[in-house]
């Protein structure tokens, strides 16, 4: 087996379970922290746009420690000269995968052309990924909608897939819902159209030499868990894994992949301080660090103490490690 295509199996098997691109939130930071709680869950940068590479010159966008791999850069744009172009970009700095993003339904999104807006032209972004590909030596994957607006999902779905695979994509997240472009937030995106499950997994049976991950509500390991068992090579966590990181990240590398131990948020912590001294250091404030860390003992005792004593004392002058310390020794007294 050739040194890619050992390293495109390892990121195959990584995409058992993956942590959403999620705008400001899965920043370099917060992926930093989450590779502390999961050694094997495959990871995502938030939604780069190609022109802010490509055009912009804003390349410190594509940032990210060693400590993250494996992790994949996240795309946006519709021009697919100007994707291959920052598709190679991404590749030369390290990333292990360049996704494609055909399912945010933002304005801003729309208005440039990309996002949800392209599962209305399927052969558009078969020409895109063909062209990210053709650039590149590390795998193009595409996460998507099941459809949008008035779409019928049944029918336009399996031609997206099927128009996308003739272009060599061989990896997909599908969110099972419906994206409404006119109408709805992004906001609103995300609870009101109905999810439709058994769709994604009738995808994997008319597409078996797909990997098919799901995304859409799920919150838990137990439902991964579930959705694996029913066939799908994947899922797909997004807020959840945010918002109680270590509820789904801590266990998921024994529960899903079978490998190592439950990681413990105490040492966890104690692992991001000289991470965080060394970003300060480099002129990082505070806040920007530990807000990825609020949630990171939700439902534990001395979680509130926690998140009010980072929340207040990030954002002030000369704030740095010792006040994350010093919320871990609010933890400790409250759990002994």
């Amino acid at each position: 087996m050739s040194e890619e295509s050992v390293e495109s199996s390892k990121v195959w098997r990584a995409a058992r379970l993956s942590v959403a691109p999620m705008m400001d939130w899965t920043t370099r930071e917060c992926r930093y922290l989450h590779r502390l709680l999961s050694r094997e869950t495959l990871l995502y940068t938030e939604m780069v746009t190609a022109p802010a590479l490509v055009r912009g010159g804003a390349l410190h966008l594509l940032d990210h420690d060693p400590v993250e791999h494996p992790v994949a850069l996240q795309l946006g744009g519709s021009d697919p000269q100007e994707l291959a172009e920052a598709a190679r970009l991404g590749a030369e700095v390290g990333y292990d995968e360049i996704n494609l993003n055909c399912g945010c339904p933002s304005d801003r999104v729309q208005s440039g052309a990309f996002g949800a807006v392209l599962m209305q032209t399927p052969d558009l972004v078969a020409d895109c990924v063909a062209a990210m590909a053709e650039a590149v030596n590390v795998e193009v994957t595409v996460k998507c909608r099941i459809g949008v607006d008035d779409q019928i999902p049944e029918a336009v779905l399996p031609d997206f897939l099927d128009k996308i695979r003739n272009a060599g994509v061989r990896r997909v997240t599908i969110h099972a819902r419906k994206a409404w472009l006119q109408g709805l937030s992004p906001k609103e995106n995300r609870d009101i159209p109905p999810l439709d499950y058994d769709l994604v997994h009738r995808m994997k049976a008319a597409f078996p030499d797909l990997h098919i991950s799901i995304n859409g509500g799920i919150a838990t390991l137990e439902e991964v868990g579930a959705h694996l068992a029913r066939g799908l090579d994947g899922a797909m966590i997004g807020r959840a894994a945010y918002h109680q990181p270590a509820d789904v990240l801590a266990e998921a590398d024994p529960c899903i992949f079978g490998t190592g131990a439950t990681s413990d948020p105490v040492d966890v912590v104690r692992q991001m301080l000289p991470y965080i001294e060394a970003e300060m250091t480099k002129g990082a404030r505070l806040h920007q660090i530990t807000r990825h860390m609020l949630g990171l003992f939700a439902g534990r005792p001395g979680a509130r103490q926690w998140r009010r004593h980072l929340s207040e004392g990030a954002s002030r002058k000369g704030a740095g490690p010792a006040l994350v310390e010093e919320a871990l020794g609010l933890v400790l007294a409250r759990a002994a």
